[in-house]
């Protein structure tokens, strides 16, 4: 694995940092002694986990769209990033249905921009790629995507993540192989956690309806995806941004995401969210699904992680059990006791990193 004190006084960017797993990633990169910027819109939803996590006073943070190339290379010129993590997106499937011009230009163009501001300072030295599970074509089959597979998404926003890995892919050919600079596409399955509040995500839908007293309607109960805590993937591209920065052999695309067994439906998910909510809480909560016309989703979706296992011993800290305990225990703990946000979350990332042989952070 790797030790999170390589961070300490690195500089590192981060795009889309006011988003749910920006959020994450910034909160562990701060706790790691990292030199943090940001760089993103104001945050997507309200409330959100930037405010929460109080980061603007605790980071450089730059609210700024990625599509403003010119702004983007002041704040490059200025910040000299020697790691930049591009996590900004549109990344709603459902949303790229109703703006799919839009989805396009902030996952293709915004990443072809932020390439270009890599193109243009040799200070930074690794780049990772925030894609998903979905940029592969996908064929409904049982076993899992591996990274040599196909890239072509179905939805707006799974093609233009897959575009996105082509535009890097382009760039690193083009550009970088005579710089000292090592660049990864992650590929990551479907991300829950504690202080996610977007619509149309399972988790969100699911704690909104328990904090109403409602019934939980879901959709698509029988589509299998690949659920992970929100630490996983973030612990992971940090994994792999460190390696890479110290030898640039590691550099490619990796899937990041739970073991076989943890792969499970919509339905399983909000089962054991039920049965979470009712533990913590003492409230019991009932879930059903509806009919209703949809755009097109995948039904079955499973990622190979091979790679990442046998190239770095990596391997999944939580099972679903477990991610979605931790999940329920935040938001909980956010509907009830939100002075203790950090608390939990402080807990929550010891509790994680110790499994992972690390100091605490």
């Amino acid at each position: 694995m790797f030790d999170l004190s390589f961070y300490k006084g690195k500089s590192v960017l981060v795009t889309g940092h006011t988003g749910f797993k920006g959020a994450w990633m910034c909160e562990v990169l701060l706790h790691a002694g990292a030199k943090v910027t940001g760089y993103a819109l104001n945050a997507p939803t309200q409330p959100n986990l930037f405010e929460m996590f109080s980061l603007d006073k605790q980071m450089c943070s730059i609210i700024g769209d990625i599509r403003d190339l010119d702004k983007m290379k002041s704040v490059f010129q200025k910040t000299k990033p020697e790691i930049v993590i591009h996590m900004a997106a549109q990344p709603i499937v459902r949303e790229s249905y109703r703006n799919p011009v839009y989805t396009y230009d902030v996952n293709v163009m915004g990443t072809a921009n932020v390439l270009e501001c890599v193109r243009l300072n040799e200070c930074v030295k690794s780049f990772i790629n925030v894609t998903t599970d979905k940029v592969y074509k996908n064929k409904e089959w049982e076993w899992g995507y591996r990274e040599n597979e196909e890239l072509n998404g179905y939805d707006p926003y799974s093609n233009s993540k897959s575009c996105s890995e082509l535009v890097t892919d382009s760039y690193k050919n083009s550009f970088y192989k005579d710089r000292d600079i090592a660049v990864s596409t992650m590929r990551a399955g479907n991300v829950i956690g504690g202080g996610d509040f977007a619509a149309d995500r399972v988790i969100p839908d699911c704690v909104r309806a328990a904090v109403k007293g409602s019934d939980i309607f879901i959709r698509n109960p029988y589509a299998v995806r690949p659920f992970q805590h929100v630490l996983e993937p973030v612990m992971a591209y940090l994994m792999v941004a460190a390696k890479q920065y110290e030898n640039k052999e590691f550099a490619g695309s990796y899937n990041v995401g739970p073991n076989e067994e943890d792969c499970i439906s919509v339905g399983a998910l909000v089962a054991i969210f039920c049965k979470k909510w009712e533990k913590i809480s003492g409230q019991k909560v009932i879930w059903t699904s509806y009919d209703i016309k949809s755009p097109h989703e995948a039904n079955m979706l499973k990622l190979d992680c091979s790679k990442l296992k046998k190239t770095f011993d990596w391997k999944p800290i939580w099972n679903i059990e477990k991610t979605v305990e931790k999940s329920v225990e935040m938001y909980y703990s956010l509907q009830n006791e939100p002075q203790k946000v950090q608390e939990i979350v402080i807990e929550q990332l010891n509790s994680f990193v110790n499994y992972l042989g690390m100091v605490n952070v």
